[in-house]
């Protein structure tokens, strides 16, 4: 069986694999389907209310019946205290402020809802809760950024590791005693030997938020090239089924599956807080789930007391005090802080740049042409941001090699070299043909072809540099190619200017070829990287506006791979 299949047996005494069914858009479930989860999870009490008439097999009501009787009831006053707090941990803080109600008192002191923490984070306009227990002290920081400070009280008051989570039958295709990795996951993906994986949103769920902390921080150990450790996050961003999933909604997902190759292949593998895990298994569900922490990258949930400004500090101070630890892991948590985990940045901008470029990604049908500078000048010797000597030509190779694998299945892709030497030369020489990023070249998959072109990279010593007409003939061919529902591009990558060739013209000439080339019906816009400080950022700005693109500076030539993971945002932010 080769690398990139899927498995067609199960593990013994898993039965089966079928054919991956279709997999149609997903759907939220009723809110009568969650039920059984979140009853579990502790996560929503149903007050289910008859008339007591009813016969033992009838199905009982969702709402209160209504009464002609009923007195009218004066409305209660806003609370002393409003208090929200992360979705899972809610039902035990609600818990513990009813113990605070004095007896036969109607309405209560203080008030408890629920609300995912990236909500209430970045509320604009809303009335800050008195006190707000968020699933990390991460949110505490951006909230800050955001104007509204909280201070905490004491250490947090509950913990939950973050897992990778998926059916028991493929814990062994990610998982060995008891750990997995971010980058194994990454590795697997783009293998393609995982059936599905999924993400919480890291903009609105902690999950979320942690895991690609947890990713960016596992890239970042494999290179000391923050680019290329970039380039290796979105890896795994580019091949997710699901980039903004709920965790809850995916449990619940899970809860009505009865086969465990259909849940393999509908839901597959996604980040899940512990305490979330251990709730769904204690329901003991047909489709058992097995969760791992990331060794290369250990993430936890806390829960912090934080006390917004105005709020009764005494009545925060009793709610603090009515929740115990007893209840705390009897709810599913952690008492303690788990060894080994992740610091979270103290600034909202480290913390949020990786989220936010995570989330920016869009999954698109991608259709580029990559047009690679082949002068001379590539040869030209550097120094990297390790200190290594090295050159033009080895980082183009080194952060080429890594980008080759952020194109998703949904890839049609080609690469041309363009710089030549001969007098009668061409501008440009087609490497890899256009076609479907899994097609066939040479007996090859395209993908593989990219990453052994790239890798073999040698720029010729006395090349000239047809930029322009590069340029031109690439957004020709590719003007063909565009079509409704796909971002397609021409991404450029040169150190230097046009010239030195029988094809150098003016910039006023290229401008004006470039804009007869236009066609507002179908956009084409150019990706520009202008690597060192010989680059022609002027012309390559002017090429990139002229088409709706951008161009991105890499002055340094050490700074290639972050430019080149900046080009591939750029390319998926069109549309």
């Amino acid at each position: 069986m080769s690398d990139n299949e899927w498995p067609r047996e199960l593990p013994a005494g898993h039965g089966e694999w079928s054919d991956p069914p279709h997999r149609p858009r997903r759907a939220f479930l009723a809110a009568v389907l969650v039920l059984a989860v979140l009853a579990a999870a502790g996560g929503l009490t149903w007050q289910l209310m008859s008339n007591g008439s009813q016969p033992p097999d009838a199905q009982p009501s969702l709402a209160p019946v209504p009464s002609a009787a009923a007195p009218s009831v004066a409305p209660c006053p806003d609370p002393e205290l409003s208090v929200v707090a992360a979705p899972e941990i809610e039902p035990l803080v609600r818990e513990a402020a009813a113990t605070l109600n004095p007896t036969g008192q109607r309405c209560a002191p203080i008030a408890v809802r629920a609300e995912e923490p990236g909500v209430t984070a970045l509320a604009v306009g809303q009335q800050r809760p008195g006190v707000w227990i968020p699933s990390s002290s991460a949110w505490l920081t951006v909230a800050k950024d955001a104007g509204a400070g909280y201070a905490t009280s004491g250490k947090p008051i509950a913990y939950s590791p973050v897992l990778v989570a998926a059916p028991e039958g493929i814990a062994s295709l990610y998982a060995k005693d008891d750990r997995t990795s971010w980058t194994g996951l990454i590795q697997g993906a783009t293998e393609s030997k995982f059936p599905t994986i999924s993400m919480p949103d890291p903009l609105r769920t902690t999950a979320g938020l942690l895991s690609v902390h947890g990713v960016h921080a596992a890239t970042a150990r494999t290179t000391e090239d923050t680019g290329i450790a970039q380039l290796r996050a979105l890896t795994l961003r580019s091949r997710l089924e699901e980039a903004t999933a709920d965790p809850v909604e995916l449990l619940t997902r899970m809860t009505k599956q009865t086969d465990a190759t259909t849940a393999v292949y509908d839901i597959g593998i996604f980040p899940v807080l512990e305490q979330q895990l251990t709730a769904y298994q204690e329901a003991d569900h047909p489709v058992r789930l097995a969760g791992f922490p990331p060794a290369d990258g250990r993430v936890e949930a806390d829960y912090p007391f934080a006390i917004g400004k105005g709020a009764d500090k005494d009545l925060a101070a009793e709610l603090r005090e009515a929740i115990s630890e007893e209840a705390v892991v009897a709810a599913g948590f952690r008492a303690e802080p788990t060894a080994g985990v992740l610091r979270m940045p103290q600034s909202a901008r480290k913390l949020l740049a990786p989220v936010q470029q995570w989330a920016q990604y869009r999954d698109l049908a991608f259709q580029v042409l990559l047009l690679i500078d082949s002068s001379g000048s590539m040869n030209e010797a550097i120094t990297d941001r390790s200190g290594r000597a090295s050159t033009k030509a080895s980082l183009l190779r080194e952060s080429g090699v890594s980008a080759a694998e952020l194109f998703g299945d949904d890839t049609t892709i080609g690469m041309w070299y363009f710089g030549t030497a001969a007098a009668d030369g061409p501008a440009h020489t087609e490497v890899v043909p256009y076609g479907a990023i899994n097609g066939n070249v040479d007996g090859r998959t395209r993908r593989e072809a990219l990453r052994a072109q790239i890798g073999a990279y040698k720029p010729e010593r006395s090349a000239g540099t047809p930029l322009y007409q590069a340029v031109l003939d690439g957004v020709e061919t590719m003007r063909a190619e565009v079509k409704p529902g796909t971002a397609t591009v021409v991404v450029v990558l040169t150190d230097g200017a046009d010239g030195g060739t029988k094809f150098a013209m003016s910039a006023d000439a290229f401008a004006q070829r470039l804009a007869a080339a236009q066609d507002p019906a179908r956009p084409l816009p150019i990706i520009a990287v202008g690597y060192g400080p010989d680059a022609n950022l002027g012309a390559l700005t002017t090429m990139a506006e002229a088409t709706g693109g951008k161009a991105i500076p890499a002055r340094n030539p050490a700074d290639l791979a972050s430019a080149m993971a900046q080009a591939f945002l750029a390319a998926h932010e069109r549309s």
